[in-house]
């Protein structure tokens, strides 16, 4: 395996612009008050992002798929905590997959 310099490169420029992004946000916030509404909205933003992601998935995943996304839905009700949501999912994802293959 050889390093590639361009690639090596595009990983840095990521990264960067990642931490730019997200950094910016920081700063950002730190000096301007957002309204109300922004407010409610960031705080229910990872949950939207998260179903955005995963939705596709179990949409044409088949039932293994879906059985997982109502572990961790079941989870989320029932605890409120996203990561441990998100790990129940998994879980019971590679449980399944696991039991029938």
């Amino acid at each position: 395996m050889t390093l590639r310099w361009d690639v090596l490169l595009a990983i840095i420029c990521m990264a960067l612009a990642t931490y730019a992004a997200r950094a910016g946000g920081y700063a950002v916030l730190r000096v301007w008050q957002p309204p109300r509404f922004v407010e409610a909205m960031l705080v229910h933003m990872p949950g939207c992002i998260f179903v955005a992601f995963i939705l596709p998935s179990v949409a044409t995943g088949g039932w293994r798929y879906a059985a997982a996304a109502a572990v961790a839905v079941l989870a989320m009700v029932l605890t409120r905590m996203l990561t441990l949501s998100i790990v129940l999912g998994v879980a019971a994802l590679w449980l399944l997959a696991a039991a029938w293959p």
